[in-house]
């Protein structure tokens, strides 16, 4: 975060780190938006962020409104001072002589007039015109227009005063306009289900790159949760083997994973991926290492439910707080929100292992029409940053084939991995058995073997190399020896 003593707080939180500390004191911003899209929002959090007098100026709802709408989203306007210039009932009914909607020109005066004499008196620290816009409507032409907008800009930064304005896409020069007068344009879309903002321009200062998450909440206002950029961090770790709990297993891993390194639990449903992933769960738990597990495709009830009935005993480890289990709906939270709530158990609770099963269940939280890009750029932010902090990382995911040729990955993401372990059904004589082993192993030796593996109420059971048999991996395995 920039500490720059010219910086002025935005008010709505995350939105700082995308400008890199803030507004810069005595510059005019820019928010454009179409309708709904929280413009007004942003807006009056920045105003409620003033250490002095602020300002608010608005052209389309009642101050009576503006105020409960605000106190509905958590957003306290005590402290700001309002001028409201929105139309009244009142005037359509009006039997003024010369019209019933007064004459651009006599309007534009008049309000251009009021707002001059409001920020005398008021000597804002902060000022939002909402819209900015809406003054071009009260203005003979684009001439006039701008050169009385400028003429605004020039004084309100002669004064230091820091100012927003809000303005709504057009097809015309105004929207060009308004945007080349102000030092910083912040462009906010809004889909079906999702908001994004992104800074276009910022005179003076570098910002976070690309579309950040924009979500507002009834009684928590608005928030950012800026795109992660991994390179920004970084800690110390030590390269130590992390062990499972089960001394096949880490056998077949050459001694366990490397603390830091991304693990991918490949193979189909039911194979036992999430027990695996459970088992070093539990192991670090035991270690008195802080885990954390996010479950995209199953409830929290389910998954302990299920860890308890094959003795992991996960449960007594969230009861302690030692492992956190928490459920994750994809299509409520984008994967910047999911980002930052990792980075919140990383920086604030010391996560030292993350699980995320299932990538299937996280790729339906992406939009875009190349999700399969997206999901790639997105996890490869997600896994490098927790890398770069020493974090181990799990990830759970479901191949398709149950038998046939061995896919790594369904999703393509085995290059982000330093490990992949996977699992496959295979028949002999008429039952199914399940096979692990272990394709990839980044930082040092493996067993390169396959071994059977079962789960039942006891616990999981690794056993020894199989041997006497070809075609494992094909599912419909082969004896090559007689005595078999």
């Amino acid at each position: 975060m920039n500490s720059d003593d010219r910086r002025v707080p935005s008010g709505t939180p995350g939105l700082d780190e995308v400008l890199q500390g803030g507004f810069l004191s005595g510059q005019t911003g820019i928010i454009n938006g179409g309708p709904g899209t929280g413009k007004t929002v942003l807006a009056l959090q920045f105003l409620t962020a003033a250490d002095g007098a602020s300002l608010y100026i608005g052209f389309e709802e009642r101050e009576a409104d503006i105020r409960r709408n605000a106190e509905l989203l958590g957003i306290d306007l005590s402290d700001v001072t309002i001028l409201d210039l929105s139309a009244g009932g009142e005037r359509f009914f009006s039997e003024d002589s010369y019209t019933v909607f007064p004459a651009d020109e006599v309007e534009g005066e008049d309000l251009l007039e009021r707002i001059a004499t409001a920020i005398d008196e008021e000597s804002p620290e902060r000022l939002v015109i909402d819209p900015l816009s809406e003054l071009r409507s009260l203005l003979p032409d684009e001439y006039q227009f701008r050169r009385n907008i400028s003429s605004l800009i020039n004084e309100l930064k002669e004064r230091g005063t820091t100012t927003l304005c809000t303005t709504q896409p057009t097809s015309g020069r105004v929207e060009q306009d308004l945007k080349f007068l102000g030092d910083l344009t912040i462009e906010i879309q809004r889909t079906t289900d999702h908001r994004s903002l992104e800074v276009t321009k910022f005179r003076g200062s570098g910002s976070a790159d690309g579309r950040h998450t924009y979500r507002i909440r009834s009684g928590e206002g608005g928030r950012v949760y800026p795109k992660l950029a991994p390179g920004n961090f970084h800690r110390e770790h030590t390269r130590d083997q992390l062990s499972s709990g089960l001394p096949e297993l880490d056998r077949l891993l050459g001694g366990g994973i490397e603390r830091g390194s991304v693990t991918v639990l490949s193979g189909p449903s039911g194979a036992g991926k999430t027990t695996l992933g459970s088992l070093f769960l539990e192991a670090a738990g035991n270690r008195g290492e802080q885990a954390f597990g996010y479950l995209f495709e199953e409830l929290e009830s389910d998954y302990l439910h299920r860890s308890s009935e094959i003795n992991i005993d996960i449960e007594s480890l969230v009861e302690t707080g030692a492992v956190r289990i928490e459920e994750i709906e994809s299509l409520a939270q984008s994967p910047d929100e999911f980002a930052h709530h990792v980075r919140t158990a990383v920086e604030e609770e010391d996560a030292k292992i993350v699980m995320i099963d299932g990538i299937t269940g996280y790729r339906l939280g992406l939009r875009g029409d190349d999700s399969q890009a997206e999901l790639t750029r997105e996890l490869h932010a997600l896994c490098r940053y927790l890398k770069q902090m020493g974090v181990t990382v799990l990830l759970l995911e479901e191949v398709e084939n149950i038998t046939g040729d061995l896919s790594a990955t369904d999703e393509q993401i085995s290059y982000l991995a330093d490990n992949i372990v996977f699992l496959r059904y295979m028949e002999i004589d008429g039952g199914i058995r399940k096979t692990v082993g272990v394709l990839k192993k980044r930082f040092g030796d493996f067993e390169q073997s396959l071994r059977e593996m079962s789960i039942s109420e006891d616990g999981v059971e690794v056993g020894p190399k199989l041997t006497g048999m070809r075609g494992i991996l094909t599912g419909i395995p082969e004896r090559t020896d007689e005595s078999g």
